[in-house]
Parts: structure tokens; C-alpha cells; sequence
């Protein structure tokens, strides 16, 4: 039986919905081939409590990893761990995210197991015994079809491109014991800084406004965050130029060298569109730009486009989503 395995995801003692994506992409492949999905949780004392949340989304055996070393992300303990599950499950494929923790941790879970890997992919299916992935190429300007004949198969989602879709499942739950022992890895953690809090991951985000180099000052991204606040479910984002200029933190960029993102809605105000930065943000469902310059390459991308001053259509177009949002909420 060609079982799939998810690795989840996790934060502290939550699940990341970047991990329910895996286990619902997971879930989907293993219904192609009419066979089981294992998926892996590793995180503090009582993170088995989740099992059921996990076997909701597809999960037919949820393998529990506890430990007081695990409250943070352990490089070490997570590749040891997982690449000796999915050798010794025999599984036919492995599935992760294309987060910032999961670019780090498949590609170290593929070398150790000496499989081929797949990092980014945006959907996928099955032909005979072969997997077919499509993964952007040429800075997203291809959309490559890649076929995988190994086992296993190591493929990374990017997030968003998969909808956590509940489909439950009996969720067996079997405690494993860390490959590795969290407390003797030559990396630990002594510090976290935490984020603003209740600040949306751009990656799990339904709405992204990133602001570029039009808006001339790092005072002026105020509009865009009054944008993202209208909409209430929106995360804030920028360009490399930005961010290396230190209006925002590099947390923020999008693009080639910076975050993947997939949202409902991408609105883009006073960016060029840069080929680097459309890499990162050209597979989101719909884009939205604003712009002064009618021959910004944004606009090639974009779904709706607006030529004019951001100082004056931002605020304008926020006044017209909090009224949106009042009439449909009244």
C-alpha cells in the first residue's frame, strides 16, 4: 500500500495551517491511490491533544512526538526524526510546506533519505506510479510540469494553493520517540522574539497589501497598513527595496529572495513589479495594483489595475472597504 506521509507544522503548542495544507494535500494523494496518510506532529508536552484536530483533515495515523525540548522548531530533531519514519514507513510520498521552516526542513529530510525533491509545487496528480508536480520556473515566468518516478517522493506545497479541507479520519494516534534527543543537538534555541502580536503570517494570509518604493517614505506605509486593517483579515508585505531601505523588517519581503505567497487577494500599491517580486506573490488568485506609471510590468500581472497618485486613491480605497464592510456586516 502506498501510504503518504504530512509532516505538520507547529507553533508552540499549535498546529500551523500551513500543517493542516499538508495533511489535506496529503489526504488528496493518498485517495489516488487508495492507501493511508500518515501525518508526524512533533512539539511540548501535550501536543498530542491535537491528534484529533489532525485526523479531522484526513489523518488515518497520527504519530506523536512530546518533549520539553521541542517547544521551538529543533532543525536536528525534526530531519532525524521525520527522514527515519518515512524510510522505515516505506511511504511512496512525503508532504511539507513551502514555509520558511519547511524550505529548511525538506530539503534536509530529502538529502538524508537521498530522494528527489520538489520544493514549491503548486498542485499536482498521479499518472500510473509516477507523481506529476507543476512548480514555477524562470523566476515564475514557466510553470513547469516535473514527473517523480522515485519513492519516495519528497514534495513541498507552497502555502495557500491548497484550502485545509476537513475530511476526517480514525486519527490512530502511536507516541514516537525523537530519532534525536532535543536536549543533546548542537543547536538549541535561547531566544524567541515574538512578532506583533496577532500580526497574520504573510504565508497563511487570504488578503496581503504590500507596499513598494512609491510610497516615497517608510512613514507613507501607514496607508497600506490602514488598508489591511479595513480589510480585518489582511497581512501587511513588501518589496526587497523596502525592506533593504529598513522601512520594514525583512520579515515583510516578498519575492524571490523573500517569502512565497498564494492569498485570495494580493493588492500591490506603488510597486514597479519587478521580476523578483512577482516570482513570489504571481500565483495569488487575484491581484489588485496601484501605480502612476501605466507601463509598470505590474500591471501585465494584474487582474484590476489603477494608474494614479497612491496618496490618493489608498485612503479612498480604504474608506470604500470599511464601508463595504459595514453594509455587509449591517
Amino acid at each position: 500500500m502506498a501510504n503518504v506521509f504530512a509532516f505538520v507544522e507547529t507553533r508552540g503548542a499549535d498546529v500551523r495551517k500551513v500543517g493542516l495544507e499538508a495533511v489535506t494535500a496529503a489526504r488528496s494523494l493518498a485517495d489516488k491511490f487508495g492507501s493511508e496518510v500518515h501525518a508526524l506532529l512533533l512539539g511540548p508536552p501535550g501536543i498530542g491533544g491535537k491528534a484529533v484536530q489532525i485526523a479531522q483533515y484526513g489523518a488515518d495515523v497520527v504519530l506523536v512526538v512530546e518533549h520539553a525540548g521541542l517547544v521551538n522548531y529543533n532543525p536536528e530533531v525534526a530531519t532525524a526524526t521525520a527522514a527515519d519514519r518515512i524510510k522505515s514507513g516505506g511511504y511512496r510520498a512525503a508532504l511539507f510546506s513551502t514555509s520558511a521552516q519547511g524550505r529548511d526542513l525538506s530539503p534536509r529530510v530529502a538529502a538524508r533519505l537521498g530522494a528527489g525533491i520538489v520544493t514549491d509545487v503548486l498542485s499536482f496528480d498521479v499518472d500510473g506510479d509516477s507523481i506529476v508536480v507543476r512548480h514555477p520556473m524562470n523566476i515564475g515566468k514557466v510553470i513547469a510540469t516535473i514527473v517523480i518516478s522515485g519513492t519516495p517522493a519528497v514534495i513541498a506545497m507552497r502555502p495557500n494553493v491548497i484550502s485545509p479541507t476537513q475530511n476526517p479520519k480514525g486519527g490512530r494516534v502511536e507516541n514516537v520517540q525523537p530519532s534525536v534527543d532535543p536536549e543533546s543537538t548542537r543547536v538549541k534555541v535561547v531566544e524567541t522574539k515574538q512578532g506583533s502580536r496577532g500580526k497574520l503570517d504573510l504565508a497563511e494570509a487570504p488578503v496581503i497589501v504590500a507596499g513598494g518604493r512609491g510610497l516615497k517614505a517608510a512613514e507613507n506605509f501607514k496607508l497600506v497598513e490602514e488598508l489591511a486593517s479595513a480589510f480585518g483579515n489582511a497581512a501587511v508585505g513588501a518589496t526587497r527595496a523596502v525592506t533593504d531601505d529598513g522601512w520594514r523588517p525583512h520579515s515583510d519581503q516578498i519575492g524571490q529572495t523573500g517569502r512565497l505567497v498564494s492569498p485570495e487577494l494580493y493588492i500591490a500599491v506603488g510597486t514597479s513589479g519587478a521580476v523578483q517580486h512577482l516570482a513570489g506573490m504571481r500565483t495569488s488568485k487575484t491581484i489588485g495594483a496601484v501605480n502612476k506609471d501605466k507601463d509598470a510590468p505590474i500591471f501585465k500581472v494584474a487582474d484590476y489595475g489603477i494608474v494614479g497618485d497612491v496618496f490618493e486613491i489608498i485612503p479612498a480605497l480604504t474608506e470604500a472597504v470599511r464601508e463595504a464592510k459595514k453594509l455587509h456586516h449591517g
